[in-house]
């Protein structure tokens, strides 16, 4: 809605005017990045990046920009023998397309920016940033795969599959002149730990990853320079099942497992001369299973036996005359080794235990109060003998025992064996666990347990908590924290559904209901472009989309899961502004429509669904998959994802792909309304009438204008048939709120959001919980834990967040990546205040409001080259609204103040007598 436009002439002078920019202060770019993000990348794999930068924050735009890149820092600016953009006029700031010469593997470039302000003052040059390219062929290495020989006779898990004990892999080589540089390429089918010289290589975790292994393995690029020395060293490898070859997934793995692990990694030193020497992954390497880590698998936990500790095992002079000797394989030429597109896995948090509590059996229970996912590091006085056992668990039961029924077949068990008197520091390598509560047994009796003895090491992919979010309600907060530890708990290097049972996978359907929250929340477009390529690598010849990702299910797609393929790439481009993620998965958005249509008969689809997962009080005989009707459920997605092909096609100049799309969302429609609504608005017989039902028509605009507001009033209907409680799943849930909030039923939500009964978001925060739930019910005071007790660490309800930045703290895109912003807060009588922050491409967003007495009081940052648009609730006599002291041009309707084209800087408005 458009009412009036504030002249920006106007605001600077009037509003602004003491923060005007002087024409002598000096400008610098700031943090400068590539591509998704990334801050001078080591082993990058973008061979053609874009370039990011952030304007001080004195200026208002930017009105050109030039970047230049070298082949040598001392070449920029004046002599870029790469690129040199020349003065580009755009107030483009972030993505900006590289044009020069495609990069090439180990390729290291330079690069400045400089900008012009909206004055054509022009900025200093930029700190120098850098790129160094990984290796991008599989051509460009000459190491071999390597394994320990395969044992005649494999010894098996409970389960029946093969156990993979991890492998320890050395090789000794000699340098005879001072490195200049150093970097080890490596990767490998499993999970491996590095060192050099007895040193540990970088902090990652659980490295590389987990990627759709028959297509693309990712590699990782390490500077080991510092890690060398003059004449003899060594390079020791630590190698385990991890996801490529242990037991792993609901449907895969549970039998005999055929693929070991094997390593592959290429050493290249450059010395003070200029020579090359490079040390690769060869049959002359050795290697034992005899080492101190017996067993790890992902979901079983890790045995540690000290007994078997090879002391200076990846030093020189160490004698490996008992190991074995190596068997190679080459490299697949149809599996692609490609540097990792997104940070590794590392510690990111500690928690100290908040309680300590002994138990009758010997052994005691330490709750860090928070669920978390990760590892305990062990700080401990043993004695020689001693087996200290670590079981975790998310739960306690009604005994005070450590509940793990929900964990299915995962043992998550952690063993130490202690070899000698002495203090022992240490923490599990291969393996990660869902849990708040550790119970520890085994220690010996003549030490009081004390909770310095576990720390709780927090582990999720290497991206940083941005937002923040912050109101008058506690559990309005504790929502939101319980959010953020769903994200941390789960986007372990792909979205997990949840990261404690046994199976930890990447659910297409909770990722693409909850990524608009985890953009908010955290900086993870690198995540999620990752883990859409191994989308693109997994999507079937015939269109379809697997359910997860990487696939473990088989070749079936299902509606409102598979759709990710279109909902996430679009609502990583809208949040991001990153036109490549278009780019990139277009063809898969487009494949995945044709499969819809291939799918549907007269326009409606019959793809299979599992329904709006887990809705309560479903009457269904399996009660997980909820009351909508499959088909509305599979058509309303048909409809939604040609809808966003068509506005990707719109974006991308593809002017005949949009035209079809158009007919095509045009001709669902009228189907999905005649089949499931009649005249008055109603979802009519056989169809039962649902909450999601109309959420979905709702919520993805299918229906006519006439039928969508009556059918708003059957939305509401079925509402308030359950007491203004959601009945909503996976599906529905993160429809409700936008579909309340559009239609002018906003306090309606407000109601459903704080009730604090069956089901809601805080009724589980009423149970204890400190993450979102699978399910509202998963545990209640009175009755225990539910029947089928599922994952007390899923983040798909927190979907939920979207709406209380967007709307509580005021935070929204109305342009692709904030370029312009709408500032558009709910205030509500439950709340005095709420304050919301988002990082966004530009810089800082924040938005915070608040009651004085009757007083509104309102202050926004907008970031340099952006603008915005104020939406706020019309309280009382406009007369009484200033804006930074001024009474700002406005007009109001519906209820609603609107100020537009405001520019960017620090706002203060204040609303006197709005309450």
């Amino acid at each position: 809605m458009r009412i009036n436009i504030i002249c920006i002439a106007l605001l600077q002078c009037l509003l602004l005017g003491c923060n005007e920019i002087s024409k002598n202060t000096v400008q610098v770019p700031e943090q400068l990045r590539v591509s998704e993000g990334f801050q001078n990348p080591l082993g990058f794999y973008d061979a053609t990046p874009s370039f990011s930068w952030k304007l001080s924050q004195t200026v208002k735009n930017q009105i050109a920009y030039k970047i230049v890149v070298a082949s040598k820092p001392e070449l920029l600016p004046n002599q870029p023998d790469i690129w040199n953009s020349g003065k580009v006029t755009s107030n483009q700031s972030t993505f900006v397309k590289y044009e020069g010469k495609t990069l090439k593997s180990r390729q290291n470039v330079f690069w400045q920016v400089q900008y012009w302000d909206e004055n054509d003052n022009l900025s200093s040059w930029s700190e120098t940033a850098q790129i160094e390219m990984g290796l991008l062929s599989n051509t460009d290495w000459k190491a071999k795969w390597v394994k320990i020989p395969d044992p005649k006779e494999w010894e098996t898990t409970q389960y029946g599959t093969r156990l993979f004990r991890p492998q320890y892999l050395r090789n000794d080589f000699k340098l005879d002149a001072e490195v200049k540089k150093a970097r080890l390429y490596i990767t490998s089918k499993g999970v491996f730990q590095a060192q050099i010289n007895g040193q540990k290589i970088e902090n990652d975790v659980l490295t590389p990853g987990w990627t759709p292994y028959h297509k693309r393995i990712e590699t990782l690029t390490y500077d080991v320079t510092e890690n060398l020395q003059n004449d003899k060293n060594s390079i020791g490898i630590i190698l385990a099942e991890g996801w490529h070859s242990g037991r792993f997934g609901p449907r895969r793995r549970w039998d005999t497992v055929v693929a070991p692990p094997q390593v592959i990694c290429q050493l290249e030193i450059e010395d003070i001369k200029g020579n090359i020497k490079t040390i690769v992954s060869d049959k002359n390497w050795k290697a034992t299973r005899k080492g101190s880590i017996r067993t790890s698998g992902l979901y079983d936990g890790e045995v540690y036996d000290a007994n078997f500790e090879m002391p200076n095992w990846s030093q020189p002079n160490f004698d490996d005359s008992s190991w074995e000797t190596v068997e190679t394989e080459d490299i697949n030429p149809k599996i692609q080794l490609f540097p990792k597109k997104h940070a590794p896995l590392k510690n990111k948090m500690e928690l100290q235990p908040v309680e300590l509590i002994q138990t009758e059996d010997n052994s005691v229970l330490f709750d860090f109060g928070q669920n978390m996912v990760g590892v305990v590091q062990l700080n401990i006085p043993l004695k020689r003998g001693d087996t200290i056992k670590l079981r975790h668990g998310e739960m306690l039961d009604a005994n005070g025992e450590l509940f793990t029924k929900n964990l299915g077949s995962a043992k998550s068990v952690d063993y130490y064996i202690a070899k000698e008197n002495k203090v022992v520091t240490w923490q599990p390598t291969f393996t990660f666990h869902g849990f708040r509560y550790v119970e520890l047994s085994g220690f010996n009796s003549a030490f009081k347990p004390e909770k310095s003895w576990v720390t709780g090491l927090v582990q999720y992919s290497d991206f940083e908590m941005q937002g923040q979010f912050k109101s008058s309600h506690p559990k309005l907060n504790q929502l939101h924290s319980n959010i953020q530890w769903g994200l941390r708990g789960n986007f372990f290097d792909i979205p997990l559904d949840c990261p404690q049972r046994s199976e930890r996978l990447g659910w297409t359907g909770d990722a693409q209901v909850f990524i608009p929250t985890s953009l908010f929340l955290s900086e993870t477009h690198a995540f999620w472009s990752a883990w859409l390529a191994s989308m693109r690598e997994e999507q079937f010849t015939n269109g379809g989309v697997p359910v997860v990702v990487p696939n473990f299910t088989g070749k079936f797609a299902q509606a409102g899961w598979s759709d990710a393929c279109t909902i996430v790439p679009w609502e990583l481009y809208f949040r991001t502004g990153d036109l490549g993620v278009l780019e990139d998965n277009y063809a898969m958005m487009k494949r995945w429509c044709d499969y819809h249509t291939s799918e549907a008969t007269n326009h409606l689809s019959h793809m299979s669904t599992v329904g709006d997962w887990l809705q309560p009080y479903s009457q269904q005989k399996d009660d997980r998959r909820g009351d909508t009707p499959n088909t509305l459920i599979s058509t309303a997605f048909y409809a939604q994802s040609v809808k966003l092909t068509m506005k990707a096609a719109k974006i991308l100049g593809f002017n005949e792909d949009k035209k079809y799309y158009e007919q095509l969302l045009d001709s669902i429609s009228i189907a999905f309304e005649n089949e499931y609504f009649n005249n008055e608005g109603k979802i009519e017989q056989p169809y039962t009438p649902t909450q999601t039902g109309y959420l979905l028509a709702l919520g993805f605009d299918i229906l006519s204008e006439e039928i969508a507001n009556k059918a708003i009033h059957h939305l509401l209907k079925e509402i308030e048939n359950t007491d203004n409680h959601l009945r909503t799943g996976f599906i529905g849930t993160p429809l409700l709120a936008p579909v309340l909030d559009k239609t002018g039923h906003t306090d309606k939500l407000f109601e459903i959001l704080f009730k604090e009964t069956y089901p809601s978001w805080f009724y589980s925060i009423n149970q204890g919980a400190t993450t979102m739930w699978e399910r509202w019910d998963g545990y209640t005071h009175d009755n225990g834990f539910a029947d089928r007790a599922l994952s007390f660490n899923h983040y798909a309800y927190g979907a939920i967040g979207q709406w209380m930045y967007e709307r509580i703290a005021g935070i929204s895109p109305l342009e692709a990546g904030y370029k312009k912003i709408l500032f558009a807060p709910m205030p509500h009588l439950k709340l005095n205040e709420a304050s919301g922050s988002y990082e966004s491409q530009y810089g800082k967003i924040t938005s915070n409001w608040k009651f004085e007495g009757s007083d509104f009081i309102y202050n926004i940052s907008i970031p340099p080259n952006t603008s915005a648009k104020v939406i706020l609730p019309f309280f009382s006599d406009t007369a009484n609204l200033t804006l930074n002291g001024q009474t700002p041009v406005f007009d109001k309707e519906k209820n609603t103040v609107v100020i537009d084209d405001l520019i960017s800087g620090d706002y203060k408005i204040i609303y006197k007598n709005a309450r």
